[in-house]
């Protein structure tokens, strides 16, 4: 996923609750699962917060301390789950946040994961490759105690990649003393990965679109498409739903973005976008604005998200809808590829409006269950065909999503809660089968 910094209006104010934002879904859910109120409160809290201090020696000599986390919210149907960014705006409230919506991620599509999340304050883009991989391996060995294939399994997020899932993944395996390949996923092919882990956030999105495309009758030729974030998810649903002649009318990165009514040619704008690379940097320092394309105007992140589309997709990164900017809002659909992009304020109103929304617990499944399926991977060390990924990935993503879309229409709630619903529909069975209230109270039982 791509970073694009929210609207600086209420931004503040946003982060600041972004947890308690993600608490009102839980306990708006709530209202319409049949879960006891114990194991409801168990996932209001996470089980494990943990920050450490990472010492880094930079390549001038100079030694720089930076700031990581690692948050379990809840193990309970298995080992945690969650990705690591880097980013100068990573906070502890944000990373509780995202470890809650990996529980409810993994429960939604009846993944035997719970939910975890890390981070590090840094601008990775300033650091050499030599002082990434020192910060990388860093913090795994701060880290090292609270994770395992059984325990804790990490993956890529903002900024972090297979390369540097590999070094983490390897830095493990040297402090445990034996090659450990099911403690990190995300990393590469040739090192344990698996094969469809680089394109699965936006595969699973483009499946939940292919299900929409059915319910709704939506022909692709027809449909006009926005994609805020051109990263690594952002690129492949765009991929995807141009192969199939979606048209795909603007995209944006963190610079700004560019907008066609005629649609982009979408394999260009990835290939120039991608051509940016730097020769010193594991990152892409092209913006899609920079992009020498023969058509398309340059439009802003705000532009977009108001643009009068069929299908909004943002696949940046959280509050980028909030209750400052929803009234500009045009699409009557919207499919969250990033991770909270969607603040409770703005989807009360989106709700109102009938506009549907795809949930981002829903939406970018996809990664984390492919994650699942290279975790299986590298325990057995039997790995499979890019075909038996698709097919499974298909199978799990398209199963879940006519379940919840049959919960959203039997309860007459929207697509996010009935998700939720879902999800603790699983929680509540898993936390209610170790003892609440109703059976310890019970002298009877």
């Amino acid at each position: 996923m791509d970073r694009v910094r929210p609207a600086k209006a209420g931004s503040e104010r946003d982060r600041a609750s972004l947890f308690a934002d993600a608490l009102l879904r839980l306990e708006t859910a709530g209202v319409h699962a049949d879960i006891d109120p114990e194991a409801l409160e168990r996932l209001k809290h996470p089980r494990r917060i943990v920050q450490v201090s990472i010492p880094v020696r930079m390549d001038d000599g100079y030694l720089r301390i930076f700031t990581g986390y690692r948050v379990l919210h809840d193990d309970t149907r298995g080992p945690a789950k969650g990705g690591i960014r880097f980013h100068p705006d990573v906070s502890v409230d944000e990373v509780k946040a995202l470890a809650l919506w990996m529980t409810f991620k993994c429960s939604v599509v009846g993944l035997p994961f719970g939910g975890g999340k890390g981070g590090v304050i840094v601008d990775p883009k300033s650091l050499s490759r030599l002082e990434l991989e020192r910060l990388s391996r860093g913090y795994i060995r701060e880290i090292a105690p609270f994770i395992g294939p059984e325990r804790d399994v990490p993956a890529p997020d903002v900024y972090t990649n297979s390369m540097i899932m590999g070094w983490m993944m390897d830095e493990y395996s040297h402090l445990n003393g034996e090659r450990s390949p099911a403690v990190i996923t995300g990393k590469p092919v040739s090192n344990g990965g698996s094969l469809g882990r680089d394109d699965a956030t936006g595969r699973g999105a483009y499946l939940c679109i292919k299900e929409l495309e059915q319910r709704r009758e939506l022909r692709p030729e027809d449909t006009r498409v926005a994609i805020q974030g051109f990263g690594n998810a952002g690129q492949h649903v765009a991929r995807l739903l141009h192969r199939d002649g979606y048209r795909i009318v603007a995209i944006s990165d963190s610079q700004g973005g560019v907008m066609d009514p005629a649609g982009l040619d979408i394999p260009a704008l990835a290939s120039a976008k991608n051509a940016g690379l730097s020769a010193k940097s594991v990152y892409c320092l092209c913006s899609v604005h920079q992009c020498d394309l023969p058509r398309g105007q340059a439009i802003s992140n705000a532009e977009l998200l108001a643009l009068d589309v069929d299908i909004l997709i943002p696949a940046a990164l959280e509050n980028q809808i909030t209750g400052d900017n929803v009234e500009s809002v045009r699409a009557p659909v919207i499919v969250e590829v990033a991770n909270g992009p969607t603040t409770s304020e703005a989807d009360a109103v989106l709700d109102a409006r009938g506009v549907l929304v795809v949930p981002d617990i829903l939406a970018n499944a996809g990664g984390v269950t492919v994650s699942y399926f290279e975790w299986l991977q590298s325990k057995s060390g039997d790995y499979w065909t890019l075909e038996k990924v698709h097919a499974r990935l298909r199978e799990i993503m398209c199963t879940e999503f006519a379940a919840v879309h049959e919960r959203m229409e039997a309860l007459g709630v929207s697509m996010r809660t009935a998700a939720y619903v879902h999800a603790l529909d699983r929680l509540g069975a898993a936390i209610s089968s170790q003892g609440t209230h109703n059976y310890f109270g019970n002298e009877q039982a």
